[in-house]
């Protein structure tokens, strides 16, 4: 099994996660983050006096699935995703040794 990180801008909220249910995914955390990448943020004025915001809002999702899932759906989160400016985001993949669904205490594929 794999988990899929995805920090994305906020804008493509719905289509992501539109084209995650039409490519069959049920289960995924979405939450709202802040954080910078190449971009670093950008500068504004309030009231006269240079502000310097370092942190932009992007949207994280995270799947967990099966690795004959993982290519296909890279692929889907960068269709989805992709602006072709600085910050549209980036895909972490990384190994999950175990998945557990708590109410009925089933490991591995069968809990995901």
């Amino acid at each position: 099994m794999k988990q899929l990180t995805a920090i994305i801008r906020q804008e493509k909220l719905e289509v992501l996660k539109e084209a995650l249910f039409d490519a069959g995914i049920r289960g995924m955390t979405i939450s709202q983050v802040q954080g910078c990448g190449n971009q670093h943020g950008w500068k504004e004025y309030v009231r006269g006096t240079e502000v310097l915001l370092n942190t932009i809002p992007k949207v994280k999702f995270v799947i967990v699935v099966d690795e004959d899932q993982v290519d296909g759906l890279i692929q889907v989160i960068c269709s989805a995703a992709h602006t072709g400016g600085v910050g549209d985001g980036k895909i972490f993949v990384t190994p999950v040794d175990d998945v557990i669904r708590i109410r009925t205490g089933e490991h591995g594929r069968g809990a995901l």
